[in-house]
């Protein structure tokens, strides 16, 4: 007995926001609900679904352990969502999901079980097997090629740590930086064919992700704390293998949050001295205790497929995510407890406040990661709003 293609009834509420007065749709009021990373982009292509996890219990609470979020589909004009994946029903009681991404359309939901890469064919129902992590590796930060031919992967070593770490967000993050010294990029074909290292590395790897309109260039980061990180972006070119530094980086700068923007260039925040780029559950930094004083200015900038900057400005503050437009003359992004909307179409940015997030930044999937439509015309972020630590809800505002 499967729960693929069950329904959950519209549980759409919407409500003046305190502070911009705008009208905020919330989308779900029950379980937790985590839309994808901002790398990936809940939203179809089409604009008429979004496509997020959904559990009715929490990770955090007492057999925990135990719980398993599937993939659902919500219809963004009536609110209703589907069932897209049955776990449990496929792969047995216990199993560990993790991982995620999907393809522009929505057709190929892409997660890691056991450690090892798999694709949800929604058309078919099939589950397909990727590719198997080898023996000492883990899999992340996985994502789609524009063709949806492939799927890039991030492989990182699993060293032996000297604690425990926390379910709190960013616990062990420098611990992290420091232990884990061999990583790689590999990419895998969607049709279960097989797959490769393209490239072997020796630090932690992360946000791996296609270029938007081609399959030869990848990008990948240096992960960890921003200020320790000596060389955030690199660039992959898949055809000659080759690796250069994308925005290089100066003593001073504290580089994180990059993507793809939709015309091919890459979107990168500079926070400057003394920022790990981290938000934790008290609303400071995990890594960092020095602050950089009132004269460091928050940067953003742009650049091309050959690391060359093309344009970076100076923002009134920094926020901790960002997303473009299509048009790359708005950003929204999610400050310790609103969504705010940047324009950055002339040289000195304006910003609003788009709505009140409240979100407790408890646990490693609690961030709000505002992210713009492919039309523009929604913006979808996650909070738990001062709830029970990490249960997030998603909400929708029109713009």
């Amino acid at each position: 007995m499967t729960n693929m293609g069950r329904k959950i009834a519209p549980q759409k509420q919407s409500y003046i926001d305190e502070k911009s007065g705008r009208r905020i749709i919330k989308l779900t009021s029950s379980g937790r609900n985590y839309h994808y990373y901002f790398t990936e982009n809940s939203f179809t292509e089409d604009g008429k679904e979004i496509i997020y996890t959904h559990s009715e219990t929490s990770p955090y609470a007492e057999g925990g352990q135990t719980d398993v979020l599937n993939y659902y589909a919500m219809n963004i004009e009536t609110g209703e969502s589907t069932q897209l994946t049955d776990f449990e029903a496929h792969f047995g009681q216990g199993c560990k999901i993790a991982g995620g991404s999907k393809s522009r359309d929505g057709e190929y939901i892409i997660f890691t079980y056991n450690g090892d890469l798999h694709a949800f064919v929604r058309s078919t129902g099939e589950y397909r097997l990727l590719y198997r992590a080898p023996v000492g590796f883990t899999i992340s930060s996985p994502n789609v090629s524009f063709d949806n031919r492939y799927v890039v992967i991030a492989l990182n070593e699993v060293p032996e740590y000297d604690r425990a770490f926390k379910v709190s967000n960013y616990d062990g993050f420098l611990d992290r930086f420091y232990g884990q010294k061999r990583g790689a990029v590999a990419i895998a074909a969607m049709d279960g064919s097989g797959g490769w290292i393209l490239y072997e590395d020796t630090h932690w790897v992360g946000h791996v992700q296609f270029a938007p309109d081609t399959n030869e260039y990848i990008s990948f980061c240096h992960e960890g704390p921003w200020n320790y990180v000596q060389q955030r972006i690199w660039l992959l070119n898949t055809i000659t293998r080759q690796v250069k530094p994308c925005v290089r980086q100066k003593q001073d700068d504290s580089i994180g949050h990059e993507f793809w923007t939709r015309d091919g260039l890459i979107f990168y925040d500079n926070r400057g001295v003394g920022h790990d780029g981290t938000i934790t559950s008290d609303k400071t930094q995990a890594v960092t205790v020095s602050h950089d004083g009132p004269d460091a200015i928050p940067r953003v900038g742009f650049a091309d497929k050959s690391g060359k900057v093309l344009r970076e400005l100076e923002l009134p503050y920094y926020c901790n995510h960002y997303h473009a437009n299509k048009e790359n003359t708005l950003l929204v992004a999610d400050a310790v407890n609103d969504i705010v909307l940047m324009d950055i179409s002339t040289d000195k940015p304006t910003i609003e406040t788009l709505a009140v997030h409240n979100n407790g930044w408890y646990g490693p999937g609690a961030h709000c990661h505002p992210t713009w439509s492919w039309d523009n015309k929604y913006i979808l972020y996650a909070s738990d709003d001062g709830y029970a630590p990490g249960m997030m809800q998603l909400y929708l505002i029109e713009m």
